[in-house]
This record gives structure tokens, sequence and C-alpha cells, in this order.
């Protein structure tokens, strides 16, 4: 069986490039945060730094895009800007309810929404990869202060 580390060297030779150390640094940092961690690529940027690791903001955005489109991370557009989280087989087809004041962000299934997703890929001749959806609400203290 082959380690992560292992799958993302096999995935990325298959694309012709390689595992850098600053592709490996930024996925670990998103495995040891766990799933359902947020974050910016300012935040990986600065959680680096604070680790020693050094890592150049450009590097950051261009890892995170390769690793979202090899299905390591997902892209989620959130209110307080473009967020990434480890993608996995128990964080695949979750939906985010965010608030639209203070940000806060909660996580949900629901199967009506993956359902809905599949008929319309199926209705249009398309292929389901994923299917996300973000509810933009109010949460219950910022509904209250208004």
């Amino acid at each position: 069986m082959l380690s992560d580390s292992e799958g993302l060297r096999n995935s990325l030779h298959d694309r012709g490039q390689r595992l850098t150390p600053q592709r490996q640094r930024v996925l670990a940092l998103f495995e040891q945060s766990g799933e359902g961690t947020h974050l910016s690529a300012e935040e990986v940027h600065q959680r680096l730094l604070r680790a020693s690791e050094r890592v150049s903001l450009a590097t950051v955005y261009r890892t995170l895009r390769l690793l979202s489109s090899m299905g390591r991370l997902q892209e989620l557009e959130l209110p307080e800007g473009r967020r990434f989280e480890l993608a996995g087989d128990t964080t695949r087809d979750h939906h985010h309810l965010v608030c639209v004041r203070c940000g806060r962000t909660e996580e949900f299934e629901n199967t009506a929404v993956l359902v809905a997703g599949d008929e319309a890929a199926k209705a249009h001749a398309f292929r389901l990869l994923d299917c996300v959806l973000t509810v933009r609400a109010l949460c219950p203290r910022c509904a209250e202060q208004s």
C-alpha cells in the first residue's frame, strides 16, 4: 500500500512534475490541521513561516491550485475569500452554511443536494466530479443583532 507521500509523488510524476519539499509541506500542513479546516493562501504561508519553513507566498498559491486540481484539496469561495480544505472521502460532497456578516462557517451533508447535482449533470451529459453548495445566511447571533 502506498503512503500519502508516495501517492502524491506518483500523481505528480504522471503529470510530469515532481514532489518538491514545498508541495509536501503544504499538504502536510492540511493533513496535520485535519478535515474541516478552511485556510487561505496567506494563512498557509504564515503557518509555514511560524514552523520555520522557507516557502514564498507565490509558491503557496501555485501549490494550492495544483493540489486542488489533483483532488487533494478542495477550493471554497467563502465571504472572507478563497479558502482551501483537505479533500477526503469523509469531506467529499459536503456543503457549507456561511454567515455573510461574521463569516461563521458550518459544514453539513444533504443527500438531496447530491441527487440534484447528479441529475443536472446527467441531463446535460456531464460527468459529476463533486457537488458543493454554499448557503449564505445569517447565523443566530448576527440575525439577533439585525
